[in-house]
């Protein structure tokens, strides 16, 4: 059922509806969370930090999420998920995009919407390699992430079932190409490129000066635009011949009819990062594949009430979901 998800009078249109809880986070996103940080060896010789809230109990289920675009395990919507994972006894696990868990990482790479094969990689680890002894895994996405775990959902098919048991994915810009230019346009220009440039380009830079030559450091200076930074930096690092090339071979919403384990779209339809026209309707996506998208909420806000601005609502219906498709006990870890 989808979610019973009205944003506030006093918070109109996607852009207020995306600001105002970031900035006002409510009080499950304020929580701390008692992580436990590991750090794992990538197989080319590169790592990852995981940061990790362990259950009392050794089998209990684990909830795995994947952050989104410069985000991390202290990201608000981490901290509020992790506090629904607590209470329901389950563990809880964020894996960190290489680069974003405060230390540079070694390889000529970094991260990108369509990683698929790290998820992959990090989901068999946690569920047959020698941290797979535990409950049942769910999987959860965080915009970036939820494309990224999407589309590793679609290459791996019925293999997928051997390690997560549903997914989800929460405001992903399923259709790159569509988000990238309405990111890149207006307002979004002006406030959200901006700041997400702010972070990346000196990680890009730091990046060039452990790799010298890796790519052009005046171009990504002069970039003012995700799609300018991405076709000097992300494009090129990762096997994609250009910005073009990345953002139709990562998008997850053209194969999302081959998934093939319970997955949880969820957009709302004012999300200025994801246009309402791109979004797919039900019949395009299989069976497989459930399909929210509420009229308000913007991007990673879903703010509700007539107080300050509150994740927790939706948060609770997406981990409901997710626990609602898991084997008979993942309700009660």
């Amino acid at each position: 059922m989808p979610p019973q998800h009205a944003a506030p009078w006093w918070l109109p249109g996607g852009h207020l509806q995306t600001i105002w809880p970031a900035l006002v986070a409510p009080p499950a996103a304020r929580t701390a969370l008692p992580y436990r940080r590991e750090r794992w060896a990538t197989p080319d010789a590169d790592f990852i930090d995981v940061d990790v809230v362990d259950a009392a109990q050794a089998d209990a289920p684990r909830l795995v999420l994947f952050h989104g675009l410069e985000g991390s395990s202290d990201a608000g919507y981490a901290r509020a998920f992790g506090a629904l994972a607590r209470a329901a006894g389950w563990s809880f696990v964020v894996p960190h995009f290489r680069g974003c868990s405060g230390e540079l990482n070694l390889a000529p790479r970094a991260y990108h919407s369509g990683d698929f094969a790290e998820i992959g990689w990090i989901l068999e680890r946690l569920s047959t390699g020698e941290r797979g002894r535990g409950g049942p895994v769910f999987a959860l996405g965080i915009s970036l992430g939820g494309n990224a775990l999407l589309r590793w959902a679609e290459e791996a098919g019925h293999a997928a079932a051997r390690h997560a048991h549903a997914v989800s994915a929460v405001c992903s810009p399923i259709d790159l190409a569509a988000g990238g230019h309405a990111i890149g346009r207006g307002f979004s220009r002006l406030v959200y490129t901006r700041n997400f440039l702010q972070t990346m380009k000196p990680k890009a830079l730091a990046k060039l000066a452990q790799h010298p030559g890796l790519f052009d450091g005046r171009a990504l200076m002069a970039a003012r635009s995700l799609y300018e930074f991405d076709n000097v930096f992300t494009a090129p690092l990762h096997g994609f011949r250009n910005t073009e090339d990345y953002w139709a071979r990562a998008s997850a919403k053209p194969r999302l009819a081959d998934i093939r384990i319970p997955a949880l779209v969820l957009n709302a339809l004012n999300d200025p990062f994801v246009p309402a026209a791109c979004l797919p309707r039900q019949a395009e996506v299989g069976a497989h594949v459930t399909l929210w998208q509420p009229a308000g909420g913007g991007h990673v806000g879903l703010a509700r009430g007539r107080q300050r601005g509150q994740r927790d609502d939706v948060t609770a219906q997406v981990f409901g979901w997710l626990q609602g498709h898991g084997p008979q006990g993942a309700r009660h870890g």
